[in-house]
């Protein structure tokens, strides 16, 4: 598998470390043996070399002069994303550039070149998911190619996979999820007795908020997954704005004590329902009781609950953040196109 990075910052270069790290596991139990031919990255510069290139040296390139055009002896230092994507010699794009979610740009357009050009992707970028999935996974069949973005919702925890491989069979009529770590990180400080701006500062120098948490806050970031879940596992189309979200903003520690009180606990939860006139879903603060199952999910943890017919309830929880568990999401996809896409191995 010769892979070409378009973005390479912390994920991106998570991704590499992993690839290095597993290089002999990788061959020895799963046949796979990727080599990294091409990174661009709009700030960090680009570099190509269709022999591969050495992962220690690019890392440390990166980490050392700031830019992946420190690499010494490549073919190639000028590409942009698109001409990296259509000129060089990967098989697999790893598309992870800093994408706005309301557009879905610039990563809608690096998945159609990698697509026209027989190119598969994997992804962590939520908006081409939740905004053109139908139309970029045909645009991938079309031309035998593999569409990976199991890191979408959480994480390097495989929210996607399961219920799709794992849970087949089943007919889940319900999703609940807590599928903010920021918010849930918030909200158990402030179970501990931190006032909301309190626990949102802390959260910031944890480095679980950014210095804008205003997509964390005020739920869009849920609602974004919320349409991944609703299209992929339920079935069923939901535009991203027609969900009704609400944050956490609201939400004071005299609410968050009186709950404690009454035996409950808020959480921020996404919420899809199939109902007789189709799906229903929705982003909120909730009340649960605490013998709930996501009541007693702490800190910056995710979890989401599949309630199915055939198995009951069926929970899943895990980090819904970082560096290595999001590049593991983007290992996951990488060696499930080894393993079902015969153009990749040739």
């Amino acid at each position: 598998m010769k892979v070409a990075f378009i973005g390479f910052g912390g994920v991106g270069q998570a991704l590499a470390e992993i690839l290095q790290d597993k290089k002999e596991s990788l061959k020895l139990q799963y046949g796979l043996e990727p080599t990294v031919v091409a990174v661009s990255d709009v700030m960090k510069g680009s570099v190509y070399d269709p022999d591969g290139l050495d992962i220690s040296t690019l890392l440390d390139a990166v980490r050392e002069k700031g830019c992946v055009d420190a690499y010494p002896n490549a073919q190639e230092y000028d590409w942009n994303s698109l001409e990296t994507i259509e000129k060089s010699n990967a098989d697999m794009i790893v598309e992870v550039t800093f994408t706005d979610v309301q557009t879905g740009q610039p990563a809608i357009d690096h998945c159609v070149a990698a697509f026209k050009n027989g190119k598969s992707v994997v992804t962590t970028n939520k908006g081409p998911v939740a905004l053109k999935l139908d139309e970029l996974q045909a645009l991938a069949d079309e031309n035998e190619c593999f569409f990976g973005f199991e890191g979408t919702v959480m994480s390097g925890t495989p929210a996607l996979r399961l219920p799709r491989t794992t849970l087949m069979g089943n007919d889940i009529y319900e999703v609940v999820g807590i599928l903010n770590g920021t918010t849930n990180y918030i909200i158990t400080e402030m179970e501990k007795g931190l006032s909301f701006d309190q626990a949102l500062k802390q959260a910031q120098e944890f480095g679980y908020a950014e210095a804008d948490p205003t997509s964390d806050i005020e739920g869009y970031d849920v609602r974004y997954k919320t349409a991944i879940l609703s299209h992929y596992v339920m079935g069923q189309k939901v535009s991203a704005l027609d969900i009704p979200c609400q944050g956490i903003a609201d939400l004071t520690g005299e609410m968050v004590q009186e709950a404690l009180s009454e035996g409950k606990r808020w959480k921020l939860l996404a919420r899809i329902k199939k109902t007789d006139e189709g799906i229903e879903a929705q982003v909120a603060p909730e009340k649960i009781d605490i013998t709930h199952p996501l009541a007693g999910v702490q800190g910056a943890t995710n979890a989401i609950l599949y309630e199915c017919d055939l198995s009951g309830p069926i929970m899943l929880t895990g980090a819904g953040a970082g560096l290595k568990e999001t590049g593991f999401s983007l290992l996951i996809d990488m060696i499930h196109a080894y393993q079902v896409n015969p153009k990749i191995r040739v």
